[in-house]
């Protein structure tokens, strides 16, 4: 038996329980991993709370890093006593040890201890496709994201601007405008005070950026558009706020023919082999010094669900582990 956190209900952190389950032997294509560091993310908080929908009781985490006990039949790129990093798989992180598909693991470098793979991999790997594949990012552009001072935030203020590209990034507090700032955001913009469609427009003199990059939703998707060039792109990769409602595609064009996708990591990873060459890319961006991975804040496993309160609260920046 192992200790993890499930919910058997969807709702507020409060139906997360910390509680005793069996993990068995790994079966074909498995591997059983023993997590020393667990990653967290906003998604948990979609699962938890319904929004993506899954199979109850469910565990809940989709990132760790640890050492692989033990693997089942047909594998063969990971073995045992190999240490590993992973994002994404079955939710389930959320555990002292774990099933999962041996192919979602992959072997970080020794430059990158356990806290750092297992606080950067989901949201380290949703920047490299978001800066290099959804929108390639390219120097002497400017770029606009939300909330430039959360996990996802750092890391696309900071590779952006190794890329040599122009950072504008929206924040809820001169705390975290300061920190941003301190990661590579050359225009921090304090919404909760400034009109962000405004500022944007003064930074560009008039012309808008070629890409949004918003995980916030509904309340900044259409001033998203609005920051936007003709022809630009709005790349929506989460709901922070809540879901985007329905919209009338008409409006792209009245706009200036803008472009809106709605990707996710799960898809751009799918095959092992982009995988490997993503977080190939991660690594060695991280380990060259010009991305830092900020874990600023660390919670006991048994109190994931204050975790979870802290963090829809907007009371988190940076990356945020969980300790089994």
């Amino acid at each position: 038996m192992v200790k993890a956190v499930r919910f058997h209900q969807t709702g507020g952190p409060e139906v997360l329980k910390y509680e005793d389950v069996e993990v068995g032997a790994p079966g074909p294509g498995q591997a059983l991993v023993r997590h020393s560091v667990i990653g967290v993310n906003y998604i948990d908080t979609y699962h938890r709370s319904g929004l993506y929908p899954l199979s109850l009781p469910s565990g809940v985490g989709v990132e760790g890093a640890g050492i692989v006990e033990a693997v089942g039949p047909g594998v063969t790129h990971v073995k045992q006593g190999d240490r590993v990093a992973y994002a994404g798989g079955p939710p389930g992180s959320y555990a002292e040890a774990r099933l999962i598909p041996a192919d979602r693991l992959v072997i970080p470098p020794k430059e990158i201890d356990d806290r750092t793979a297992a606080a950067m991999m989901l949201q380290g790997l949703t920047v490299q496709f978001l800066i290099k594949r959804c929108y390639p990012v390219k120097a002497g552009e400017t770029v606009l994201i939300h909330a430039a001072a959360g996990g996802v935030g750092l890391i696309v203020c900071q590779w952006a601007k190794a890329l040599g590209a122009t950072v504008i990034g929206t924040v809820g507090s001169d705390e975290k405008a300061a920190l941003a700032k301190a990661h590579g955001c050359d225009h921090p913009i304090v919404y909760t005070r400034e009109n962000f469609k405004e500022r944007v427009k003064e930074i560009t003199r008039g012309e808008g950026v070629p890409v949004v990059y918003d995980s916030i939703g509904k309340d900044t998707f259409e001033g998203s558009l609005d920051c936007l060039r003709p022809m630009g792109l709005m790349v929506l990769f989460g709901n922070a706020s809540g879901a985007v409602p329905p919209f009338n595609l008409g409006i792209l064009a009245q706009k200036g023919s803008l472009y809106v996708t709605r990707p996710t990591l799960f898809t751009y990873s799918a095959k092992r082999a982009d995988l490997e060459a993503m977080a190939a890319d991660l690594f060695a961006i991280v380990a060259s010094g010009k991305v830092k991975i900020e874990v600023n804040q660390s919670y006991a496993l048994k109190d994931a669900a204050q975790m979870h309160r802290d963090m829809e609260a907007r009371k988190t920046t940076g990356s945020t582990i969980l300790l089994p």
